[in-house]
């Protein structure tokens, strides 16, 4: 599709309704290409790739059903408008099942027509945009499992190129949810040991009384409940990289057996009488100002001046807006594929509504955002209602003038918003779908499970 103008296949057996066609969508700014059965329509969709098709329900050589379901059998989303007269509706119907966008009746509403065409058109562009997203994920926006292509982002990816070329000790800084662990990977992964083990370690979420034993490991006998010898993670680690995170909440207690390790690579199981070899790279990471955790006493100098051979750290998402649309993109593809739902992108309302929030979770409760959203959605389009209500707001007001109270469920609000803006544009599904921001078929299907299907049909 060109930026300005959509391209539209005619398909009609009557030559005059093909010339009053062609002539309204001319005038309307669209490109034409016209064919007066199925088999010259094929042909023109292979040869000229139109973005919409246009066709009527009975064609001579193949019926209308038929045509949209060799048109929808590819990987190209054509939206397919139908024409039918008033006893074929039911035919119509099916063509929707079948993936068709719309079907208009005769003598044609041409109002109507042009609604159905912007709302096609404004489809094909958002699908434009989520194609041209996925597009520069696949060539690579971003490092290891870290995603964004802003500024503070190549900074780090740089950072820890440099960092993956040597095998320094490092120590990972940013707030909750920003990938310091995806970090730690990244340069795991880019490292000569990549061959290796890579284990991660929440040493804030390890009961107490036990870290020592986690991490060094211990002997039979140790004490109650050690039946027999068990590994620690720095053996687990060996010739491989140990995330350590949240540092700073390690016992005081054990921050000098830990500097000891970093130092002479030689760990002591709890219990045990002999010290083992261990050829282990240490990342660590806080959440914590490093400076502040020194002043409380909460993390040893001696240990962070040992970690912080290199220091890296992670920007916050409200720092890179411009990440937000990529990193959707990519939630999106993650969560159709774990939840088999077929949700294309988000609405640019959507995402408006996502850039001008402060992510205090920064990444992590991005991507716990995008799931509901698409759990919600299951297929199309995440749109502001699939938002939670903290993210869009106490209240929601459409520019229907709907306003729904704190409470409304998303189920609730989602019908309300939808019958209304029906009734505002006198049941005209296409012009209701555009003043929403969703495909024609969405408000067909919400209407058919609403048990309302033949409201204007």
């Amino acid at each position: 599709m060109s930026q300005d103008r959509l391209k539209v296949l005619v398909v009609d057996d009557e030559a005059a309704m093909r010339e009053v066609l062609e002539m309204r969508l001319k005038q309307w700014g669209f490109e034409v290409v016209v064919a007066k059965n199925a088999v010259e329509a094929l042909a023109l969709v292979e040869e000229r790739n139109p973005d919409a098709v246009i066709s009527d329900l009975v064609l001579p050589d193949s019926s209308g059903l038929d045509l949209v379901r060799r048109l929808q059998s590819g990987e190209v989303h054509r939206p397919v408008i139908m024409i039918t007269a008033h006893g074929a509706v039911d035919i119509a119907v099916e063509a929707m099942k079948l993936g068709a966008m719309d079907f208009l009746t005769k003598p044609i509403d041409y109002e109507m027509l042009k609604a159905t065409l912007a709302a096609a058109k404004h489809e094909l562009e958002r699908r434009t945009r989520a194609q041209h997203l996925e597009q520069t994920l696949a060539e690579g926006a971003g490092l290891g499992h870290l995603v964004g292509d802003s500024k503070p982002m190549r900074e780090v990816y740089e950072l820890l190129r440099v960092l993956a070329k040597s095998d320094a000790s490092a120590i990972i800084t940013g707030e909750s949810g920003t990938g310091k662990e995806l970090a730690a990977r990244a340069v795991h992964d880019l490292s000569a040991r990549s061959a290796g083990p890579f284990i991660a370690v929440n040493t804030a979420a390890i009961p107490e009384g036990i870290t020592e034993s986690e991490l060094f490991g211990h002997e039979r006998g140790a004490f109650t409940g050690a039946a027999s010898p068990r590994q620690g993670y720095f053996e687990m680690a060996d010739r491989g990289t140990l995330f350590l995170d949240e540092i700073s909440e390690m016992p005081a207690v054990l921050q000098p057996k830990l500097l000891r390790v970093l130092e002479d690579g030689q760990v002591r199981r709890v219990g045990g009488k002999s010290e083992r070899s261990v050829d282990v790279r240490t990342v660590a990471a806080t959440n914590r100002d490093p400076e502040s955790a020194l002043d409380s006493g909460s993390l040893r100098g001696d240990l962070y001046y040992r970690l912080c051979v290199f220091t890296v750290e992670m920007p916050t998402l409200r720092s890179r807006p411009e990440d937000i649309s990529l990193l959707t993109q990519h939630f999106i593809t993650q969560f159709n594929a774990k939840h088999g739902t077929s949700v294309e992108g988000i609405s640019e309302a959507t995402l408006d509504r996502l850039g001008s929030y402060d992510w205090p979770g920064n990444v992590r409760e991005l991507r716990n955002v995008v799931e509901r959203g698409i759990i919600l959605a299951r297929q199309g389009w995440i749109e502001t209602v699939h938002l939670p209500p903290f993210i869009r707001g106490g209240e929601i007001e459409s520019r229907a003038g709907l306003v729904l109270p704190e409470g409304t469920t998303v189920a609730e609000a989602e019908k309300m918003l939808i019958l209304q803006t029906l009734e505002r544009e006198g049941n005209n599904k296409a012009k209701a779908a555009r003043s929403l921001g969703v495909d024609v078929k969405t408000i067909r299907n919400k209407l058919r499970a609403w048990g309302m299907s033949g409201k204007d049909e």
